[in-house]
């Protein structure tokens, strides 16, 4: 039996609404590293992230044991999602670690070098071909993060190469992400992005607990909600367009986190922020060019 193919304009509905998704889930991503950043003015930073953590996995479990009972808890690849956390937990605790001493905007933008790292993680790991022009992004994207860092021509902060350990992080998470496809369900997957971190983080607690004033937990809580809405937003806009149409639109978070730097922190960005973000977003697009075309020309042959 044949499989119905949704006609031409329910598939232009359906990626207009996964474009919409992704830009808010990425404004949503960015408003709650702002909030963490603010937070951690008169909060120690491993105690934001447990509550980034904490609350994610509380709302995401309930959730999703309102609707299916408990079965999403269980992993057909716990070792993978298991590694995959620690890298989540990982980016998490570098880039709020970064972001106390630099703006969100140059942190959000070495970040984002993570896709494009991607693709030399897959070639080893995942042993995808990884040809010339994946090869002048990954250079063209670390050109870009030159541009950002300016080793030699700034004074040395240590929170650039944090935010540059949280993209190579990143990069194993989205690999191990990869690794996870046709084995664990979507709710599988993102209930286990955050559970290990929560366990974690909460086992070691004690070691920072500051008192939070009753302010400051409702925006503990926030930030736990936001990032929940973020993730669930990603998943349900990956459900209505393929990751390849919507990878681009991704990067909006780096316009998101500019306009939070400017507005609510009064980051000055300078030329190196924008020619170094310019070059890392053109890497990606680079490489999601490049794959868009070898797909098509790919389908060409089959017909």
């Amino acid at each position: 039996m044949s499989q119905t193919v949704p006609p031409p304009e329910e598939k232009v509905q359906h990626l207009f609404w996964g474009i919409i998704s992704t830009i808010l889930a990425c404004f949503l991503l960015a408003i709650m590293d702002g909030l963490g950043k603010w937070l951690m003015r008169d909060l120690p930073m491993p105690e934001v992230v447990w509550a980034r953590y904490f609350f994610h996995t509380v709302i995401v479990a309930i959730l999703f044991s309102s609707r299916s009972g408990l079965a999403f808890v269980r992993a057909k690849r716990p070792g993978i999602q298991l590694v995959r956390a620690i890298c989540l937990m990982g980016v998490t605790l570098s880039l709020y670690s970064a972001i106390q001493t630099i703006s969100l905007a140059d942190a959000t933008s070495i970040v984002f070098f993570a896709p494009v790292l991607v693709t030399l993680l897959a070639g080893w790991f995942l042993k995808e071909k990884v040809g010339a022009t994946e090869w002048s992004a990954v250079g063209i994207g670390f050109i870009g993060v030159l541009f950002i860092v300016r080793p030699g021509f700034r004074d040395p902060d240590p929170a650039l190469l944090l935010a540059c350990l949280a993209a190579v992080c990143l990069a194993f998470y989205f690999v191990l992400t990869r690794a996870l496809k046709g084995h664990d369900s979507e709710q599988t997957t993102l209930f286990h992005t955050t559970f290990a971190g929560a366990v974690i983080l909460t086992l070691l607690l004690p070691i920072w607990w500051q008192q939070p004033s009753p302010i400051q937990w409702v925006f503990l809580v926030v930030t736990g909600g936001l990032g929940a809405s973020g993730h669930f937003l990603l998943v349900k806009a990956f459900h209505m367009a393929s990751a390849s149409l919507l990878s681009p639109y991704l990067n909006a978070q780096i316009v998101a986190a500019a306009l939070i730097s400017v507005l609510f922190f009064d980051d000055l960005l300078g030329w190196p922020f924008y020619l170094g973000s310019i070059l890392i977003v053109g890497a990606g697009l680079m490489i999601w060019l490049h794959q868009r075309l070898l797909a098509t020309l790919s389908a060409r042959k089959l017909r």
